[in-house]
C-alpha cells in the first residue's frame, strides 16, 4: 500500500499499525482519548494544529511532512540557490567586452532571440520560476552574443532579457544580483527613451526591495516625466502604460518612505492614465490598467499600515473584469499583499484564504518567494488559521 495516496487520518492509522501500536497505546502517548484517535483515523475529526501534527509525527517516529502525503516536499532550496548562482555567473561574464566572445559560440538571429525572450516573459507571467531559473543563464549568454554581433537588432531583446532576469531575482529575494541585471538593462537601453523607461520599471522594483525607497522615488519620477506625453489625452497606450507604471513604482516607494500624501497623489495621477489605457493590455510587459493601479493601492496601503483601506481596495478591485485578465504572477503576488492586509486587520482566517488562493493560482509564488514564506509562517502561527494553511506551512518547512 502506498500511504502517500491516503487521507491524513488514514495515514495516521497506517503508520500507527506499522509501529505496532494499538489505538489505546497511541492515544496514551499523545495524551488523548482512544475515541479521539478513532475519529481522527476515520476522518471525522480534522487535524488542524501544527503542534498536534508534530506530536503525532514524534510518536510515530516519522517526519511531519509524511503525514501530508506525496506533495509534502519542501521547496528545493538547494536547487534554487544553485540556479541563482548560475544566473550570477552569467551576469558576471565579460567575455565579449574583453574580446573573448569566441566564434565557437553560435549567434542566434535577433528574431529568434526575441522569440526566446518572449517565451521567458511568458514563463515569468505564469509564475513558473524554477523553469525560468533554468532558462535564464543561456538566454543571457545568447542575448549578449547577438547584441555584440548586431547591436542594432540585438539591443531590444538584450534589454528585455535583463528586465525579466531582474524581475525574477526580485521575486526570489536576490536583490543584489537583481540590481546588477537592472543596471545592465539601463546601460544597454541608454539613448532609447522608451527602452530606458521600460528598464527603469525593474530598477524601481530593485531599489524598493533593497530598502532604498527615497532613491527609488527620485529615479521613478525622473523616468516617468521623461517619457510622459505633453498632453496625456494625446498619449499612445504603450507610452501611457510605461509612464503610469513608473508613477505606480514611485507611489509604492513613497508609501515605503511613509509619505501618504505623495502616495495618494501619484496613484491618482497613474489612475488617470490607466483610465485612458483600459484593462486587458500588457504594453511593455507592464499589465498596466485600472485594475493594476487598484491592486497597487492595496500594496501601498499595506506599506502605510492601513490594513482596512487595503482590504477595501482589494475587495473592490478583484471584483473587476480586469482582475481575471491579469497574468497568474500578478494575481498571486497581489493575493500575498491581500494576506498582509488581512493580518493588519487581525483577520488570520481571510489572510490564510488569500495564501491558499495564491498557492492555487501560482504555486511557485508561495513556494519560492521568501516574502511569501514569511507571511505564511506568520499566518500559520495564529491559532485561528485554517487547517490547510498549517498543512501548507509544514509542507514548506516554515511552521
Amino acid at each position: 500500500m502506498d500511504s502517500d495516496l491516503l487521507p491524513v487520518g488514514r495515514r495516521v492509522a497506517y503508520w500507527r499499525v506499522r509501529r505496532k501500536l494499538s489505538q489505546q497505546v497511541f492515544a496514551d502517548r499523545l495524551g488523548k482519548s482512544k475515541s479521539w484517535v478513532d475519529k481522527v483515523e476515520r476522518g471525522v475529526r480534522s487535524l488542524d494544529k501544527v503542534s498536534t501534527l508534530q506530536d503525532i509525527a514524534t510518536v510515530l517516529r516519522i517526519d511531519t511532512a509524511v503525514l501530508l502525503g506525496r506533495d509534502a516536499r519542501p521547496a528545493n532550496v538547494t536547487e534554487r540557490t544553485e540556479g541563482v548562482e548560475r544566473i550570477r555567473a552569467a551576469l558576471s561574464t565579460y567575455e565579449i567586452a574583453l574580446g573573448r566572445s569566441a566564434a565557437r559560440h553560435a549567434v542566434l538571429p535577433a528574431g529568434r532571440l526575441a522569440g526566446s525572450v518572449g517565451h521567458a516573459w511568458t514563463t515569468y507571467q505564469h509564475a513558473r520560476y524554477p523553469q525560468l531559473i533554468a532558462m535564464v543563464p543561456d538566454l543571457l549568454a545568447h542575448a549578449q552574443r547577438t547584441h555584440a554581433h548586431d547591436p542594432g537588432a540585438g539591443r531590444a531583446p538584450l534589454v528585455e532579457a535583463y528586465r525579466v532576469t531582474a524581475s525574477l531575482l526580485v521575486k526570489l529575494g536576490e536583490t543584489d544580483v537583481a540590481w546588477l541585471a537592472a543596471d545592465r538593462a539601463m546601460a544597454v537601453a541608454t539613448g532609447d527613451p522608451v527602452r530606458v523607461a521600460a528598464a527603469a520599471v525593474q530598477l524601481g522594483q530593485v531599489l524598493r526591495a533593497s530598502g532604498r525607497a527615497r532613491s527609488a522615488l527620485s529615479a521613478m519620477l525622473a523616468a516617468a516625466y521623461r517619457i510622459a506625453p505633453p498632453d496625456p489625452d494625446d498619449g499612445a497606450p504603450p507610452e501611457l502604460s510605461l509612464c503610469g507604471t513608473l508613477l505606480v513604482q514611485a507611489a509604492l516607494a513613497a508609501a515605503r518612505h511613509g509619505d501618504d500624501r505623495a502616495t495618494a497623489e501619484l496613484m491618482d495621477e497613474a489612475a488617470g492614465m490607466a483610465a485612458r489605457v483600459g484593462d486587458g493590455h500588457d504594453h511593455h510587459r507592464t499589465g498596466f490598467g485600472p485594475t493594476a493601479v487598484g491592486l497597487a493601492r492595496v500594496a501601498a496601503a499595506v506599506e502605510l499600515g492601513d490594513g482596512h483601506d487595503a482590504v477595501a481596495w482589494h475587495e473592490k478591485t478583484t471584483g473587476r473584469d480586469g482582475w481575471r485578465w491579469l497574468p497568474a504572477e500578478h494575481r498571486a503576488g497581489h493575493l500575498l499583499d491581500a494576506a498582509r492586509a488581512y493580518l493588519q486587520t487581525d483577520d488570520p482566517v481571510n489572510a490564510g484564504r488569500m495564501l491558499l488562493d495564491a498557492e492555487r493560482t501560482a504555486p511557485a509564488e508561495i513556494r519560492h518567494r521568501p516574502a511569501a514564506r514569511e507571511v505564511l509562517a506568520q499566518v500559520a502561527r495564529d491559532p485561528d488559521a485554517p487547517a490547510t494553511v498549517t498543512h501548507l506551512a509544514i509542507v514548506l518547512g516554515v511552521a
